[in-house]
């Protein structure tokens, strides 16, 4: 072996002994996944494979389902840009009558989407939004602290048992295979969606994440979904994120109930604003 290839080979020698793995680690030797990641796509608007669409469909036409006139007035802002989807297969396997309630939800979008009202994103939406979220981490603890409406949820390494209550964010449990971080959640409630489209789930929800740094910048995330009385069979997303390369990268404050108090409070002043 000469001088030159003895360091490339010790280099991959020592990628194969920690799991193929590419990117920083901590002081005890797991990856390293401090910083703030971002997906980047239209996932947010709908998980599925799909073409461009108006955003709202409130009735319907000869020939399908017609946009609603306040699509129509923003014009292509109101729109929906395709998307190869994230879920493995293209579709999701709803059972009948979950997706008629999918269906109903995409019409209404604008009245039921949980985004719309500042209500905590759940598990994974939070992941692919069209905002950036950190990952604080040392060698026993993990934390994800989101910038949309100031979300964020601890990893817990032992686990509890079941959750005390169904929550928005659900319970985080962690464990690592290898370099792959597994985090089991459940405990959540139904109130969450997956994204824009209506897409829908119920409180036996079930979510395992899995997260591995492909180098320093990239994560791939994966996460299978089990639901028994929404789905036929469990399914599965994949997508990568990637580091916020800003020299101040940072999320910033966006608690964004001060935006929605009308909308949902509106009503209830003394004398309503006119709309």
């Amino acid at each position: 072996m000469s001088k030159l290839t003895r360091p490339i080979v010790l280099a991959l020698a020592a990628m194969a002994l920690h799991g193929q793995t590419i990117g920083p680690r901590l002081p005890g030797g797991k990856p390293d996944f401090n910083g703030v990641w971002q997906a980047i796509g239209p996932a947010h608007y709908d998980i599925e494979r799909h073409m461009a669409r108006h955003s709202l469909m409130l009735r319907d036409g000869p020939h399908g389902p017609l946009p609603a006139v306040q699509t129509l007035a923003l014009g292509a802002v109101g729109a929906v840009p395709g998307g190869m989807g994230i879920v493995e297969g293209g579709k999701i396997p709803y059972k009948p009558e979950a997706l008629k309630v999918r269906e109903e939800n995409r019409r209404h979008w604008i009245e039921r989407d949980p985004e719309v009202k500042c209500y905590l994103p759940g598990i994974p939406r939070a992941t692919y939004m069209p905002f950036p979220f950190e990952i604080v981490q040392n060698s026993q603890q993990f934390f994800f602290a989101y910038e949309f409406a100031g979300a964020h949820r601890d990893v817990l390494f032992k686990d509890p048992g079941p959750a005390e209550t169904d929550g928005w964010m659900g319970q985080a449990v962690g464990r690592w295979e290898g370099d792959t971080l597994v985090i089991d959640n459940s405990g959540f409630n139904d109130q969450t969606w997956f994204d824009r489209a209506g897409n829908h789930h119920s409180n036996q929800l079930r979510v395992v994440e899995r997260l591995k740094l492909l180098g320093p910048n990239h994560i791939q995330y994966e996460a299978t979904i089990t639901d028994p009385e929404t789905f036929t069979a469990p399914w599965k997303i994949a997508l990568p994120l990637y580091r916020r390369m800003e020299k101040d990268a940072r999320i910033m404050d966006f608690k964004c109930v001060e935006f929605v108090e009308e909308l949902m409070f509106g009503e209830y002043r003394r004398n309503p604003l006119k709309r």
